[in-house]
């Protein structure tokens, strides 16, 4: 997901900003799409296989979603799909059954299972749905951050379709169980059925193309990891192809390129930064996760988003954020950021997702520190400071980091710039790049396609590096304040504490006293705390430096 900041997001955020110490609410609505309620308990997603026909001309479709799924005794199931689309009828084992509405949910009423081989009536067995729905669908306005369906032009006039909605929800365009929580573990299938003139492109490799009636082309694309709902997207336009093949950690990785035909070479001389982010990534979280399903860049009709195996690109071949650099050091300009940032989305948001999107930060705060560590890999460790640092004058503290949960809510958008200095400033606290990296790693290792939490990110924090991080993910992520190191001199000692921050804050830091050569480790916490220092430095009151790579402040108090 792209950071609001840029261009729109000052509109954006006027008109969605919640105030400090205002209430949220949410409605009846919002509890079915974020919990997991009644309807979505009792059965698992194996496999959704999508059939879409977009009709450009009343920009209306119509499709069938099939979904294969493990039966642990469900009887009535939550189906999402938002509104105006609208379900036409439901088959199970070819049989209609019925189904109620309500809001965005429909409930559906399972039959009797005829298929079902096993007298014990807790043992789960595999069933089917295939679900027939048609309807004008949301229109986004604003892509990739207000969601919906893309219904744009190329230069040429020519069709330019995708479909952006993250946040929003897959939901917006076919019916699914729309949680972060299940993803279809033996991934998807998505049948896109465009006119003759285009093509439709889809998450994973091209499976086989069909030509139909009334000068239609069907494109079947199939993904076989788990994946996310909002992942799964079509591409339509006129598109050229290009390929190489990347020589990486787990052998030989396809990486497929679909861009408009004007835009061919400018792609083949842009792109040279795939490999290169490759390499870099590979180094600092392991292999790339999606080895069997490749690796794609899609030109689409928006800026970017990190669709699994299907990346939308729509950085217009420049470098930076639309040419910009958002850290302004100049150091964003060295590379594509839409390339580095959605494609460091593969390990986290796509290998690693979050159940519920209240802990987004996983997706945002390490993939914005991709960008940090891609800058480290190429230009050296103080570039990746003054980049990270760079970005913090984009944080706003207006609010946790963290949403409230099972209610369909994210938290701050300081998940992206605070939550990647939140995770420099624990590298630092570490003290230990190489423990830093094999946390990366290994975090990549034990959460290989699976949903998680917060919690199992600060838990693996905290037990592979031995230290206890657990006031500092507090602090960070369930507050908006910023700590502050407060000090002041006595007789020949240099008294410190920590303010602004929870109960018990706990957190080590770098100091230096500034006419002195070496830098101080203190253990600050709520509570005054001394090291002696010079008689010059007490006598002069010398001004204490905070190290930068500890995102916090720093201030003498009066005696």
């Amino acid at each position: 997901m792209l950071y609001k900041k840029i261009n729109l997001f000052l509109f954006l955020f006027c008109i969605t900003k919640v105030s400090p110490g205002q209430i949220e609410k949410f409605s009846h609505q919002d509890t079915l799409r974020g919990s997991i309620g009644i309807g979505r308990t009792k059965w698992d997603v194996l496999h959704y296989d999508i059939t879409v026909t977009p009709n450009i001309q009343t920009k209306s479709i119509s499709g069938i979603t099939k979904i294969t799924f493990l039966d642990s005794g469900v009887t009535s199931m939550q189906i999402d799909l938002q509104d105006p689309l609208i379900i036409d009828k439901i088959l199970q084992d070819n049989k209609t059954i019925t189904f109620t509405k309500e809001g965005n949910v429909y409930w559906i009423t399972l039959a009797p299972n005829h298929l079902k081989k096993t007298n014990k009536k807790s043992s789960p067995f595999i069933n089917h749905l295939s679900i027939f729905y048609h309807g004008i669908p949301k229109e986004a306005i604003h892509p990739p951050w207000d969601g919906g369906w893309i219904w744009k032009q190329d230069a040429k006039k020519n069709p330019l379709i995708s479909v952006a909605c993250q946040g929003l929800g897959a939901s917006v365009w076919y019916p699914c169980k729309d949680t972060q929580s299940d993803e279809p573990d033996n991934g998807s299938t998505l049948h896109i059925i465009v006119p003759d003139s285009l093509i439709g492109i889809g998450n994973g490799k091209l499976l086989y193309t069909k030509k139909l009636n009334h000068n239609q082309t069907e494109f079947t694309w199939k993904v076989t990891a788990p994946i996310n709902n909002y992942n799964i997207v079509p591409y339509i336009g006129k598109y050229k192809h290009f390929s190489e093949i990347y020589n990486g950690e787990n052998g030989l990785l396809t990486m497929d390129y679909w861009v408009l035909s004007d835009n061919l070479e400018k792609a083949k001389k842009q792109f040279a930064d795939v490999p290169k982010m490759m390499k870099a990534f590979e180094y600092w979280f392991g292999p790339f996760p999606f080895y069997k399903d490749g690796y794609k860049l899609v030109e689409a009709p928006h800026l970017g988003m990190e669709h699994q195996s299907a990346i939308a690109y729509g950085n217009q071949y420049q470098n930076g954020y639309l040419g910009r650099d958002l850290s302004e050091t100049g150091w964003g300009l060295k590379w594509d950021f839409i390339i580095v940032h959605e494609s460091g989305h593969e390990w986290f948001a796509n290998n690693i997702t979050t159940k519920d999107i209240a802990d987004m930060w996983v997706h945002e705060g390490f993939t914005c520190y991709s960008e940090t560590l891609f800058t480290e890999f190429y230009y050296g460790k103080k570039a990746g400071e003054e980049y990270v640092q760079g970005l913090r004058k984009n944080i706003i503290n207006d609010k946790p980091i963290i949403g409230q949960y099972n209610v369909n809510n994210e938290g701050s958008e300081d998940m992206y710039y605070k939550g990647a200095n939140l995770l420099h400033t624990i590298r630092h606290i570490i003290d230990n790049d190489s423990i830093f990296r094999d946390i990366l790693i290994g975090l990549n290792k034990q959460f290989y396609h699976k949903t998680i939490t917060t919690k199992d990110i600060e838990l693996y924090f905290t037990q592979k590096s031995k230290t206890d991080l657990t006031t500092i993910f507090d602090q960070y992520l369930r507050t908006n304040q910023i700590p502050e190191l407060v000090y002041h001199y006595k007789n020949d000692s240099l008294y410190f504490k920590w303010t602004n921050t929870i109960p018990n804050f706990a957190m080590p830091a770098k100091i230096i006293i500034d006419n002195e050569d070496n830098e101080h480790w203190i253990s600050a916490t709520n509570d005054w705390k001394s090291i002696a220092v010079s008689t010059t430095s007490s006598k002069n009151h010398s001004k204490v430096i905070l190290n930068k790579n500890f995102y916090a402040y720093c201030k003498e108090l009066d005696e």
